[in-house]
């Protein structure tokens, strides 16, 4: 597996979960204090679609890595958490890890 599989799950993993805490305030404000509703529309939107794109990275990551059905949907479940992705992130890098030295290149032999 190439290492670019892990990293680009890895990016969208923060970013979903960064946004996805910036939508949890925007809601407490909105629903709260009554005020920043635009904003919470434009969040909401914006998390909507990085999330659909994180769920086709991780999906990519789990096909490739052949995790099992269960461990899979845990990691697609975890960007609707708000801070579980940045656990399950961490431990998915260490999961992951292992493969990806076993597909290190081998130098050519002259």
């Amino acid at each position: 597996m190439k290492r670019s599989v892990l990293t680009r799950y890895r990016v969208m993993a923060y970013v979903t979960a960064v946004m996805l805490l910036v939508l949890c305030t925007c809601m407490i404000f909105k629903y709260g204090f009554d005020t920043g509703e635009g904003l919470t529309l434009v969040v909401s939107q914006i998390h909507g679609v990085l999330y659909i794109i994180y769920l086709i990275f991780a999906f990519d990551l789990g096909s490739k890595a052949k995790w099992p059905m269960g461990k899979l949907l845990w990691v697609l479940i975890a960007g609707t958490i708000p801070t579980a992705a940045f656990f399950v992130e961490r431990q998915v890098a260490r999961d992951v890890e292992p493969l990806l030295a076993d597909a290190a290149p081998v130098p050519a032999k002259a």
